[in-house]
């Protein structure tokens, strides 16, 4: 049973420092590093997804959906930085999501149920960003050599030795300069994307806009649950506690400007990429919209040089991406295999750092090119693992922590949540891995091309 902040017994048990706290989680950083953590972890190319999300919810539900997914998530990340502001309070910062959940929830299986989580969220964004940056440079590759012998695989593997070598920075702070670099990236390729899309749109050569949905209403329904899994991948990040681990304590109240800084660009981005690429494709619109503005037959439908800018933004954004989520895999690893009373580059720590480091982005590298699932990969880690992490546990560990009374409205708008997500999460859970199966005749392992 958790104890309430003021009774627990062990205050110091909760404050002992392992490797992984000490060197990955290391507590130097401000608020506004915090924010370009967080804006990197959600304002990613996977933005980029939002039209194609879209085509299964059509625009009144899927304008509808983008804007609940954001508000709820806005709250969702406000009250988890509250819970852990309390605990701190109370002599008990946490620095990891498991241990935030134990320590509330009371129940020992929590611990490895988030750690679990995690693990997917944290594995299936690894792939999906090394996937995406093989794509891109496939695309640029394609441009420059039409007929040139390179396949996808191969690019990808370009990108896994890369993120080898990146991996190597030892602690989440450390990525802050680039992190701030990610959010103008961000920035850079959407509106680089937007402009394209009215390029395209208006153009003579802009194609036929369909906005018509499945004929089958069993698929219209599949198709639908699936878009929200995808949106709520894309508002996810399922790891706030240890962005919160990063600040300078004290945390309180940091996060919260964090959060602020965060959602302005969510609201900048989000909404000019699906409005602007759905606008343009329609039902036709492709899991990576780059992909649609430059087709495989004829001409690109917007300026070249603003197709490969954007490209380029992506790209380099990718490997902060990458890096980002697999901060708490590194952790993890650090935890187990450092020793925390010798230096963070001392020859004991650094020769496990990397060989460990190395061999877990080598398997990510290695999953992403043998399953080429970029879009229906979205659906399922955001069916299987934002949706609990970012959409049911913030809900209960506030009213597990502050205890609001039952009749009072937060306590119900919290319990509605946790109802009609964890629902949600269920059904879409299952369309996405509806859409994986009903997808993989379309490829074959090692495939040269990202099936949509």
């Amino acid at each position: 049973m958790a104890y309430p902040p003021q009774l627990d017994p062990f205050p110091e048990s909760r404050l002992e420092v392992d490797a992984g706290a000490a060197f990955v989680l290391e507590s130097k950083g401000k608020w506004w590093h915090a924010g370009f953590h967080l804006t990197t972890a959600i304002a990613g190319p996977s933005i980029l997804t939002l039209p194609y999300a879209f085509r299964g919810l059509g625009w009144g539900l899927g304008c509808f959906c983008l804007t609940v997914m954001g508000v709820v998530t806005f709250y969702s990340y406000y009250l988890m930085s509250k819970v852990l502001d309390c605990c701190e309070k109370a002599g008990r910062r946490h620095l990891r999501f498991r241990e935030l959940a134990t320590d509330v929830l009371g129940s020992g299986w929590m611990f490895y149920f988030v750690i679990f989580i995690q693990t997917a969220i944290n594995t299936g964004v690894s792939i999906g960003a090394i996937l995406l940056a093989g794509e891109c440079i496939q695309i640029m590759y394609s441009n420059l050599s039409p007929n040139g012998s390179l396949k996808l695989y191969e690019f990808i593997a370009m990108m896994t030795a890369v993120m080898v070598v990146l991996s190597q920075l030892p602690s989440f702070h450390s990525l802050r300069h680039l992190n701030m670099a990610s959010l103008l990236l961000s920035l850079g390729y959407t509106f680089l994307v937007v402009g394209a899309c009215i390029h395209a749109g208006l153009s003579k050569s802009a194609p036929k806009k369909d906005y018509t949905l499945e004929s089958s209403e069993t698929a219209r329904v599949f198709n639908a649950f699936t878009s929200i899994s995808i949106i709520a991948a894309i508002f996810g990040n399922g790891i706030l506690p240890e962005i919160q681990a990063t600040l300078a304590p004290p945390a309180t109240g940091k996060m919260v400007k964090g959060l602020l800084m965060c959602y302005s660009v969510i609201l900048v981005t989000f909404y000019s990429a699906a409005v602007s690429g759905y606008w343009v494709f329609g039902n036709k619109s492709n899991s990576n919209i780059l992909k649609s503005l430059m087709p495989d037959e004829g001409p690109s439908l917007a300026p070249t040089w603003v197709l490969d800018l954007g490209l380029v933004f992506v790209l380099l954004q990718l490997f902060a991406i990458g890096l980002v989520y697999s901060q708490v895999a590194y952790e993890i690893m650090e935890k187990q295999s450092a020793d925390v009373k010798q230096g963070m580059f001392s020859k004991r720590n650094l020769i496990p750092r990397l060989i460990l480091r190395t061999l877990y982005v080598t398997f990510c590298g290695f999953m992403a090119a043998m399953l080429p699932f970029f879009g229906d990969i979205n659906g399922v880690v955001g069916a299987i693992g934002f949706i609990p992490l970012d959409f049911v546990l913030p809900m209960l560990l506030y009213n597990m922590t502050y205890k609001p009374q039952k009749s009072s409205l937060t306590y119900w708008i919290n319990i509605s949540i946790i109802i009609v997500f964890t629902g949600a999460g269920i059904i879409g859970a299952f369309s996405s891995i509806r859409m994986l199966v009903l997808d993989a005749y379309k490829f074959k392992l090692f495939s040269s091309d990202v099936v949509d």
